[in-house]
């Protein structure tokens, strides 16, 4: 490994003190005949010898544009925008002693022919934008969108759904990686989705779909990546806008939201502050029925547990860019999240025999308090080494996370007549800390003739430390249980480098690369007087090679084929790995699985695409070793852990559809068959399951005039098998209606979720020994939302910026 990182940083090294091979390029600025910049204008870019289509660009907020990584060549631009007259410029000689073209300043005569009284022309982003490594959402083509939040954009892009426990799947696969700004979150379950939705969508630029992502990502997570991108003002002076949501269902709940941008000739500053109140519960169901070994019914087990929980969580980013040159900026990036979890669980199980008989009841009230505290700081580094692309990132990172929680299980256990027959009270005390070191460094290369070479290197460091201490109460003293308490610690390195190269030929676009990671890890669970301690040592090295192909069908690209293919990894989260056990109630455990392995995933897809207007993908995927929740039954108890599934597959076919039926009403929509098959063995089982499922979801947007907009939108999805578990049919229907005021600076937004309150999170568990499982849980899904939104500030004389993005680090592996 040591000889692999040193040959890469040769190459680095190498590569850094060449000739920067400078690219060909053109740029200019488009201007109205006011003088006024011209954005957001199409800009077609020709071969003089037989007009071909080279590139197509877009003008920014000043009317510029610009047209990189050229060949030697003649070219002519080309203007295309209803509110201006065509425009085509004379032959542009691009050769090794003109290379740089930046042409005069270009005026655009209005079209008189689309001159009419009370008539505002306007451009619209697509929805859904296709590129050759990734799916683009436009977060501005949501006509609602100004009065919600990043989870809100996330539940309507195509192939992402969210469960009612905030859990999100990608084209019907968990483990995906969710990442701000080229960098993960960190976070998963109920800390994601709080953080999410204190993301005000006026801050978001778009949202990045991969399901291959490039070898410049990490490896992890089967299901791919999504990458929230963050709006970055060109602008100078000082704005940002305010957020205030309420929602009220069975329970209220309420967000506010800040976020502001400063930027002057040298330094920027940004951030975002959050504050959430929520009081979810659930209402959950579960039946059990135990059989001997002739299958006969020996007993029935039904639960209700109603889980009441009140959340309160803040969360703020700051970060700061000083630029020390047009070329170079550094920067410092500070985050973190506080949140305290109060949950009260009251919980009714009844025994009976195969004739519903009471044998007893058990009444159990359990109590948590939790607290969690995430703090994170980034310090990073960006140079240009030349005007044409070629330069260098560093980024440096550290996270701490600290979580806390408090639990007292009381049970009361009855006999038929309803005498108490027998108490006992559990307390613990559950600290845990992780902390996470990461430096990673990006190199960029472009060439000549249009490709570009990539390489980089990452290291990072995991530290986790978790303790159990569990005692019984007995006569109002405690005493230490050691079945239940325990110490565990668990450290991992990982090292990685990669290459990446992009060209293009013709009609054909082509990119490659290769990631190589090696993970170190070691666990010591520590043990206690009636526990054994033990340890483990890992030490691995893979490679992940990533490959895609585009061919445009016609020269202008509407028509167009697109082959890739990815290998990905899927390590435990860390809490995963803890082996405690930890109770529900006393039929019911968790626990983690120190002896679980990484699973690695082959995914491969053909898509055709046409425009910005339909594109469907045929998918096939392969993993070993998936990880999955498994339930094993013991002896009438019920555990619940993480463990790996030997092999598992799975085939799709989706078709994405945006129309613009007129200029008041867009839709779209998405459709998804998959099948999945999954085989291992299993406890006492052997696993062989399988199905096909059906999603769909659309959304429709509504324009009005006078600052009017609405949505329609709704999903639907057949039964899903999973491993052991099969998660029936559910659906949901979703409306809105916004209006702008104060002059579209503010927004106010009303929206109901979940109208006809069907959607709702049943299912049935497999694969139990002599045991049939099923659940039901009634969430409160069905919710009206007030949202109002006021942007603030003014900008003015906008400056030219490098828009540095953060580097990867470490991937999301911290969970609730």
């Amino acid at each position: 490994m040591k000889n692999k990182i040193t040959f890469l940083f040769a190459l680095l090294l190498f590569n850094g003190i060449l000739n920067a091979q400078n690219g060909f390029s053109i740029s200019g600025k488009l201007i109205d005949k006011d003088q006024k910049s011209a954005s957001g204008i199409q800009i077609t870019l020709l071969l003089t010898k037989d007009n071909s289509v080279v590139k197509i660009e877009i003008t920014d907020a000043e009317g510029k544009f610009e047209f990189t990584n050229l060949k030697e060549n003649d070219y002519k631009i080309q203007t295309d925008d209803i509110a201006f007259k065509s425009y085509q410029s004379q032959t542009i000689t691009l050769s090794a002693v003109n290379p740089i073209v930046n042409l005069p300043q270009i005026t655009l005569a209005a079209n008189e022919l689309n001159k009419l009284d009370e008539v505002v022309i306007t451009k619209k982003k697509p929805f859904v934008e296709n590129k050759i490594d990734r799916t683009v959402v436009n977060v501005d083509a949501f006509i609602t969108a100004a009065g919600g939040d990043a989870m809100d954009v996330l539940e309507k892009s195509p192939g992402i759904s969210v469960d009612q426990n905030g859990t999100i799947t990608f084209k019907g696969k968990s483990g995906v990686q969710v990442y701000i700004d080229d960098k993960p979150t960190y976070l998963s379950g109920a800390e994601l989705e709080a953080y999410l939705k204190s993301l005000p969508v006026s801050t978001l630029d778009k949202i990045e779909l991969m399901t291959n992502p490039p070898a410049k990502y990490d490896a992890a997570g089967g299901a791919g990546i999504i990458n929230i991108v963050s709006k970055r003002s060109k602008a100078k002076g000082f704005n940002g806008n305010l957020t205030s949501r309420i929602s009220q269902g069975k329970r209220s709940g309420n967000r506010q939201g800040f976020n502001f941008n400063y930027l002057n000739e040298k330094v920027r500053v940004f951030g975002n502050i959050g504050y959430a109140e929520q009081n979810p519960i659930n209402d959950l169901f579960i039946f059990r029925k135990f059989k001997d070994d002739s299958g006969n019914t020996t007993s029935l087990f039904n639960q209700n547990s109603f889980i009441d929980t009140k959340v309160q969580s803040k969360n703020a980013r700051i970060g700061l860019d000083y630029y020390v040159s047009d070329k170079t900026t550094i920067g410092i990036g500070l985050s973190g999240i506080l949140r305290k979890n109060n949950q009260n669980s009251d919980v009714r199980s009844e025994i009976t025999d195969a004739n519903s008989v009471l044998d007893s009841s058990i009444i159990a009230y359990n109590r948590q308090k939790q607290k969690f505290k995430n703090g994170g700081v980034n310090f990073n580094f960006r140079h240009e080494l030349d005007s044409l692309g070629q330069r260098l990132t560093v980024d440096v990172d550290y996270l701490k996370y600290d979580t806390s929680a408090k639990q007292t299980f009381n049970n009361y256990i009855y006999q038929p007549d309803n005498t108490l027959s027998s108490q006992d009270e559990l307390r613990g005390d559950l600290p845990s800390d992780i902390d996470i070191y990461s430096l990673k460094t990006d190199y960029t290369l472009p060439f000549k003739n249009g490709s570009n070479f990539e390489a980089g290197y990452k290291v990072s460091y995991t530290k986790t430390d978790n303790i159990a201490d569990y005692r019984d109460v007995i006569d109002g003293e405690e005493i230490p249980n050691y079945a239940t308490s325990n110490h565990f610690k668990y450290d991992e390195i990982i090292n990685a480098a990669y290459v990446n190269f992009n060209t293009n030929y013709k009609r054909f676009s082509f990119q490659t690369g290769l990631r190589v990671e090696n993970t170190e890890s070691r666990g010591n669970q520590l043990g206690n007087i009636e526990q054994p301690a033990s340890k483990f040592k890992r030490n691995y090295t893979n490679l992940f090679p990533t490959v895609y192909v585009q061919y445009k069908l016609d020269s202008i690209g509407d028509n167009s084929l697109v082959i890739n293919y990815g290998r990905r990894i899927n390590r435990p989260y860390f809490q995963d790995l803890n082996p405690f056990v930890s109770p529900l109630d006393r039929f019911t455990f968790y626990s983690g699985n120190p002896f679980l392995n990484p699973s690695f995933a082959n995914n491969y897809e053909l898509s055709y695409r046409y425009k910005s207007i339909l594109s469907t993908t045929l998918s096939y995927g392969s993993s070993k070793d998936d990880i999955n929740e498994t339930i094993e039954i013991n002896d009438g108890i019920y555990y619940s852990r993480p463990g790996n599934i030997g092999k598992s597959q799975f085939f799709s076919l989706n078709a994405s559809l945006q129309l613009e039926l007129n200029k008041w009403w867009s839709t779209n929509i998405y459709n998804e068959v998959t099948y999945t098959r999954y085989k291992s063995k299993l406890y006492t089982e052997d696993l062989e399951s399988s199905g096909t499922f059906w999603s769909v979801n659309v959304n429709n947007s509504f324009k009005f005039q006078k600052g009017w907009s609405a949505e329609l939108s709704g999903n639907y999805h057949t039964d899903i098998v999973s491993a052991q578990f099969v998660i029936l049919s559910r659906s949901s229907i979703n409306i809105g209606v916004q209006k702008k005021i104060l002059k579209d600076k503010a927004t106010i937004k009303l929206s109901g979720n979940d109208i006809f309150y069907s959607n709702l999170n049943n299912g049935i568990i497999r694969n139990l020994q002599n045991t049939e499982a099923n659940w039901r849980n009634k969430l409160d899904s069905r919710f009206v939302v007030l949202t109002f939104t006021y942007s603030f500030g003014k900008s003015f004389a906008p400056k030219k910026q490098y828009d540095a993005n953060g580097a990867e680090s470490e991937k999301n592996r911290v969970r609730s």
